[in-house]
Order: structure tokens, then sequence, then C-alpha cells
């Protein structure tokens, strides 16, 4: 007969064995995607852009503009909740010394909930693609750079 401690011990082990067994079984590549936020198709998005203004943009037209692109996280409403839908935004002029910046002078991050509300805003939300339009004749050169967090 087995101490009822050292079936509890023996339980435990099964008991971890079997898991880490499903566990593989449905993810062959390894733990990392079963414990991994990786893999919920929901996942929020960090969209950045950043902007080079031309050089006779005056000081209070960047302001401007710099001001309307952080009014879009309230300015931008989800078609079907009628609230605004941008998590959370910030922005402002670069200030990194390390001379990597080839002219980008202002950057801006912005959360989204979910790619589907990030599509939205960048080909359907009337107010950001009109805020893309008043940038003519403003920007010399924009880029922008989505990712999740943690998807490598």
């Amino acid at each position: 007969m087995v101490a009822p401690g050292r079936q509890a011990v023996t339980l435990a082990i099964i008991t971890i064995l079997l898991l880490f067994t499903t566990i593989l079984w449905k993810h062959p590549s390894g733990l990392l995607p079963a414990f991994s936020q990786q893999s919920s198709p929901d996942m929020s998005i960090t969209h950045i852009v950043m902007f080079q203004f031309k050089a006779e943009v005056s000081p209070e037209v960047i302001k401007d503009v710099c001001s309307r692109m952080l009014a879009l996280k309230d300015n931008c409403i989800h078609p079907t909740s009628q609230k605004p839908y941008i998590q959370a935004a910030s922005g402002g002029q670069d200030n990194s010394p390390e001379g990597i910046q080839n002219g980008i002078t202002h950057a801006f991050v912005v959360h989204f909930a979910s790619a589907d509300d990030r599509d939205y805003y960048v080909c359907k939300d009337p107010a950001h693609l009109a805020f893309v339009k008043s940038l003519d004749g403003i920007i010399e050169k924009a880029q922008a750079v989505d990712f999740i967090d943690g998807v490598y």
C-alpha cells in the first residue's frame, strides 16, 4: 500500500504529465503558444505614426496638426457602438539624441482593441480620413508601423 502523502504526489505528477501531453498534442510547436497571448485573435494593436513636416510649415500649423491627431481619440466613432473606440493616444516632438530619425520630427502612438478597429480607422473612419486629407502639402514624409505586443 502507498502512503497517503506519496499517493498525492504521484497523482499530481500524473496530472501534470497529462496536462503537458494535452498541450503538446494541440500545440506541437511547444508550450509557448499555449501559454502566450499570441494565440488570441483579438489582441490589441499598437499603431505608431511618424511625421516629417515640410520645412516651410510654421510651428503653429505643426501644433494644430499634432492637436488634431491626438483629438482623433475622441473624434473617431465606432460605426456599431457609436462611441469612441481608440483606447489611448499619445505623441509629441522627437527629442532622441541618437541621430537616426531620418528626418522624422514627430511621433504618435495609438492603441486599438483589435485589428478590426485599426482597419476601420485606417480605411473607413471619416474623421481619420479627413485628417489624413488635411495633411496634403504639410507632411514631407509619413511612416506607420503596427504591432501586437509580444508577437515576433
